[in-house]
């Protein structure tokens, strides 16, 4: 094997940034990226329908800013508001910081998304539908919006076809140089 290059880290400089912007003291390092993990594992879970691309987390002394962005923001603001001031709260309790802000960003074109892409396709497989359809439509869909190329890798075996798992991993290279990021949807 040769040596690998980590895609988000070989782009950090060019086209890409940090999901994680803060600076930790020397014994909170690890306790400050697990709590990002958890931070993004509990809204991935707490809004599984509101197409989720990437989760962005900036903190200081004692404040945590988390920029969601997502392809429905209305299912993430909610009647009112009320929604995000419930997340909000239960940010506080989840990070034990006085101060969680929320900012959400709404994807223009969720189709030119890697990882909404890859989430798409994992939920139609979940429903059982036949993956080369699938595939194909998407294909011709992310093309039809603009994309340069597109890229599908999925893995579905019989054991996790009878779960209703698919893992799909998805590269969409947009025009104008820069890639779309490797996203993905998992099964669950």
């Amino acid at each position: 094997m040769g040596q690998k290059t980590h895609p988000v880290g070989y782009r950090l400089s060019v086209s890409k940034k940090w999901n994680s912007n803060w600076f930790a003291r020397k014994n909170n390092f690890s306790l400050d990226l697990e709590e990002d993990v958890k931070i993004r594992k509990y809204i991935g879970h707490r809004l599984p329908n509101a197409g989720i691309s990437k989760i962005e987390i900036a903190r200081s002394s004692k404040k945590v800013t988390v920029t969601i962005f997502t392809a429905r923001p209305g299912i993430v603001i909610g009647r009112g508001g009320e929604e995000v001031n419930r997340l909000k709260k239960e940010l506080r309790q989840l990070t034990g910081k006085k101060d969680a802000q929320i900012n959400i960003s709404e994807v223009k074109r969720p189709e030119l998304d890697a990882a909404l892409v890859g989430a798409n396709i994992a939920h139609q497989l979940k429903k059982k539908i036949s993956y080369r359809r699938v595939v194909n439509k998407t294909i011709q869909s992310t093309m039809r919006m603009g994309a340069e190329g597109i890229l599908s890798l999925i893995h579905i075996s019989e054991p996790t076809r009878r779960r209703g798992m698919a893992y799909c991993g998805v590269w969409v290279e947009k025009k104008g140089g820069g890639g779309g990021g490797g996203g993905g949807g998992g099964g669950g």
